[in-house]
């Protein structure tokens, strides 16, 4: 069967290029397919300093005005935002098609981009995350959990019976 899982980013307005290139490595480990910005301050400091794996030859990494104009075809729209009534990220089930939403090094995301998000997760934390770490953070999560998405053990694998399969 098909690989159908599919992850792709956000970022609300990025700050720093350093961040944008950690963010860019971090898509390339974990087989993101594309990412998206918004705003102008990266546009001004682009130049990917910290992708030392070119990883921006590989996935598109695209200026646009709005996340919410560019949600690919049945991902589902997840904010990571520290917040009240947030999900910890420890306890959630990544949806297999997934565009993953992360606000700004120096801000939040805007009440209307976390309206509009189906799911909004944090990472348990004593404070904020560097952006880049958090990106990190939710990948991993999302690869760790592997077949433990909504859909369940078949996209890549058999599912195993332990009783049976000895």
């Amino acid at each position: 069967m098909a690989n159908k899982r599919y992850a792709c980013i956000g970022l609300y307005n990025p700050k720093s290029p350093e961040n944008v290139g950690s963010v860019m490595r971090a898509a390339g480990c974990y087989g993101v397919a594309s990412v998206f910005y918004t705003g102008k301050r990266y546009e001004r400091a682009r130049d990917f300093i910290t992708d030392t794996k070119k990883i921006h030859q590989d996935i598109p990494l695209i200026g646009i005005e709005d996340l919410k104009s560019i949600l690919p075809l049945g991902c589902i729209p997840v904010a990571v935002e520290l917040v009240d009534g947030a999900r910890a990220l420890p306890e959630y089930t990544h949806p297999d098609r997934a565009l993953y939403i992360f606000g700004p090094e120096d801000g939040s995301l805007d009440q209307d981009i976390r309206d509009w998000c189906e799911d909004v997760v944090y990472i348990p934390t004593e404070g904020c995350m560097n952006l880049a770490a958090t990106v990190n953070v939710v990948l991993y999560d999302r690869m760790a959990k592997g077949i433990n998405t909504r859909s369940g053990p078949q996209f890549g694998r058999e599912k195993v019976d332990p009783l049976n399969d000895r």
